[in-house]
């Protein structure tokens, strides 16, 4: 929850901290803005018309300059979180792409030994299980029960 601070009038500056907090949305706006006028400066480029053209792309040129330093101010009031070993990844002028794959992949091995430890003492419970409900006969539904409840595929 954010705190309201209060100016030295009592006035109170979350409203005012609301309305200069940019969003990824305006950020989203503002970058299809800047495609569609590439777009335009594109389309004007490819059918060229010397007696129109010329100033078609100064106004789109502008409308381009302007999208885009609203689009810089904008990114200055994004919050930005960049893990801090990735911007040492990137200081050692090593590539992004490079550590975006290693996290993948150890990810991806973290998960495989997960998996495989849950498999572990999912057949631990079940020999458990089993071995318990052999020599403890008298305990036979209550064990049975418990194993079930686990998801056990109960035998026997």
């Amino acid at each position: 929850m954010r705190r309201a601070d209060t100016q030295p009038n009592g006035a109170s500056t979350m409203a005012s901290q609301s309305a200069m907090d940019a969003t990824t949305a305006d950020a989203d706006v503002q970058l299809r803005e800047i495609i569609t006028s590439l777009y335009f400066l594109l389309t004007q480029t490819h059918s060229y018309n010397p007696s129109t053209t010329p100033a078609a792309m100064s106004s789109e040129l502008r409308t381009l300059l302007q999208a885009l330093v609203s689009l810089s101010q904008t990114s200055r009031r994004l919050p930005t979180k960049i893990p801090l070993d990735l911007v040492e990844y990137v200081e050692k002028k090593r590539n992004p792409d490079v550590y975006k794959r290693e996290l993948v992949e150890a990810v991806m091995k973290g998960n495989q030994m997960q998996k495989g430890r849950s498999q572990a003492f999912g057949e631990l419970r079940d020999v458990l299980g089993r071995e318990m409900m052999g020599g403890i006969p008298e305990m036979r539904e209550e064990v049975r029960g418990v194993l079930e409840a686990c998801g056990s595929k109960v035998e026997g």
